[in-house]
């Protein structure tokens, strides 16, 4: 790994996401014109998050015009330079909509090994937190650690529910399995805060399915370099379709928990 390319890229996403979500964060406190939704009647998107995007694509463009971009609203570019970035412009749109200070400005660059790194910046708590592969994860930079545990019965774990009803029915049928064998769950609706505040210490664990690569581009990073074990929740490899997040020492026993709490 280029250690100076990647810190370069952390460098510029940190002075990129910082612009966007002031506007954002400012765009908000004015309130919102524009509101409709997506995939589905829950799934929001604002005039926002659109801006945001197309602010994001036109600096890395600007700055990097050969690195590919893959957005959570549509917009990117096909590039050769070996850098991709995954941009989601607002992690956390209906936390957002209702002025709940639980959103993000996702930015993580992956190039042929996978993430490279990464920016997850939260405007209404002046939050930044950032990854280099093998660099270590920070926020505001200071280094940040994941909790050391290993009983699961003590674990603070963080989940997410699909906007599917279909989805959010089976997800929804395992949390009384679930929470009868651990300290709590929380439920705070954006994917990258969720695995940001799992390399903070904030929660012990996180697993989600349904999500996106944008979704998971920056988080995991900072999350594997807080110390996190990051797999999917049925075993292998990382997948957006579903991610587990947590302390080495109780990474199988919450897979497991998972796995028995479908029957």
């Amino acid at each position: 790994m280029n250690a100076s390319l990647a810190a370069d890229l952390v460098n510029l996403a940190t002075t990129i996401a910082h612009e966007v979500g002031a506007v954002a964060l400012a765009g908000r406190k004015r309130g919102l014109r524009e509101v409709s939704t997506k995939s589905t009647s829950t799934d929001m998107v604002t005039e926002y998050d659109k801006l945001t995007e197309a602010s994001i694509i036109t600096a890395l463009r600007a700055a990097r015009p050969n690195d590919s971009i893959v957005a959570e609203e549509g917009g990117g570019h096909n590039g050769d330079s070996g850098v991709t970035w995954f941009v989601d412009p607002i992690d956390g749109t209906t936390n957002f909509l209702y002025d709940l200070p639980t959103w993000t400005v996702s930015l993580g660059a992956h190039d042929a090994d996978g993430e490279l790194a990464a920016v997850v910046f939260c405007p209404p708590l002046n939050e930044t937190y950032t990854a280099t592969r093998g660099g270590g994860a920070f926020l505001n930079g200071t280094r940040i650690y994941c909790n050391e545990i290993n009983n699961i019965a003590h674990c603070l774990i963080a989940t997410g529910f699909n906007y599917s009803p279909d989805n959010r029915l089976i997800q929804a049928a395992r949390i009384p399995k679930i929470i009868a064998n651990i300290r709590d769950i929380r439920r705070l609706g954006s994917a990258s805060l969720d695995l940001c505040f799992v390399a903070v210490g904030r929660y012990d664990a996180y697993y989600e399915e349904h999500l996106f690569p944008w979704d998971l581009a920056a988080g995991t990073l900072i999350a594997k370099e807080s110390g996190c074990t990051i797999g999917s929740i049925d075993g292998g490899d990382i997948q957006s379709s579903a991610i587990l997040a947590s302390p080495p020492g109780v990474f199988t026993q919450i897979q497991d928990l998972i796995k028995n709490s479908n029957s």
